[in-house]
């Protein structure tokens, strides 16, 4: 499928059916740790990239497929509120199915008035917010001109008084960036005001452009929680695990998951070994099989291997 990838494994959204929106990289921000890789055009103007009919009709097929999903997630290879028509989308999806709907967006366009209407549908909906303050929030994001930190914060501020449905804010906590105490503090009094439902911290497991990033210490995560934890609920970063079991095809399930996120090596090889219970040599047979189909290629990343797709033209990681 085109637009449809998944179903993925999350301790977040349990098992979600992907659905993106743009064609690679469009996106308002250029993010340091960036698993798409770095923004090499900035993209501000909404548009229908893909006929919506299109991306529905392909929704409704991966519906008929997988019956035990528990959410059906809206994002985009970049800023998925970029997609104008993703409100018909979620209205139509919700007509289809019982199964919440989930969108995750940087937020970087929750000022305009239409994208918030746009959101108000859905069931969950999660934008980032990576620091307290313009200086930090410029550093680890670098949005595209116009794009201010206050800009963001006023639109999560409205975007809260409007919608009714559950709120869960991404925090990416870099080593030695935002996991500060001071850092920490202003995206607590920042939070204050938003008044999320949760806080989701998340990690740069995966590999980015910028080899600097790292992982924040045990010591600065759980003061990081603690910080957060007097403002708001703060779910701790914890991995789900990758299901293809019911995929029909696998080398384009895994094509296509790969195709929006670098997969850790050992996470792909679980997910294959459980297709083939007992069948260990047959598991890995297949997996080089995969990886021999030309698709793929290793980059790696805090001595981990990672599987990203070999297209040169759409990332920016180097091995």
């Amino acid at each position: 499928m085109k637009y449809v990838f998944g179903p993925v494994s999350s301790k977040r959204l349990g098992q979600s059916l992907g659905v993106d929106l743009l064609p690679p990289k469009s996106c308002t921000w250029n993010c340091i740790y960036c698993q798409l890789g770095k923004t090499r055009k900035f993209v501000a103007e909404r548009q229908e990239f893909f006929p919506r009919e299109e991306i529905f009709d392909e929704i409704r097929q991966a519906l008929a497929l997988n019956n035990s999903l528990d959410w059906i997630t809206f994002v985009g290879s970049g800023e998925t509120m970029l997609y104008k028509g993703i409100g018909w989308l979620v209205a139509e999806v919700k007509k289809l199915t019982n199964t919440p709907v989930a969108v995750i967006t940087n937020g970087s366009l929750l000022s305009l008035p239409e994208v918030r209407e746009e959101l108000l549908q859905a069931d969950a909906v999660l934008p980032s917010l990576n620091a307290g303050s313009e200086t930090l929030h410029n550093q680890i994001c670098q949005p595209a001109s116009g794009l201010t930190f206050q800009q963001h914060v006023e639109g999560l501020v409205a975007f809260r008084s409007e919608y009714k449905g559950r709120l869960w804010i991404e925090v990416m906590l870099l080593g030695g960036i935002n996991d500060t105490d001071a850092a920490l503090n202003d995206l607590a009094n920042v939070l204050a005001k938003i008044n999320p439902d949760m806080v989701h911290l998340v990690l740069p497991t995966r590999p980015a452009p910028e080899q600097e990033i790292r992982l924040p210490s045990e010591e600065r995560l759980e003061q990081a929680i603690a910080i957060l934890s007097k403002v708001t609920v703060v779910v701790s970063p914890l991995k789900g695990n990758m299901d293809l079991r019911n995929a029909p095809d696998m080398l384009e399930a895994i094509t296509a998951i790969v195709s929006r996120h670098p997969v850790q090596q050992r996470e792909l090889q679980k997910a294959v070994a459980d297709c083939f219970p007992g069948e260990a040599q047959k598991a890995d047979e297949f997996l080089s099989g995969l990886f021999a189909s030309g698709r793929f290629r290793l980059v790696e990343h805090n001595g981990e291997p990672y599987w990203v797709i070999q297209n040169e033209e759409n990332n920016g990681f180097n091995c």
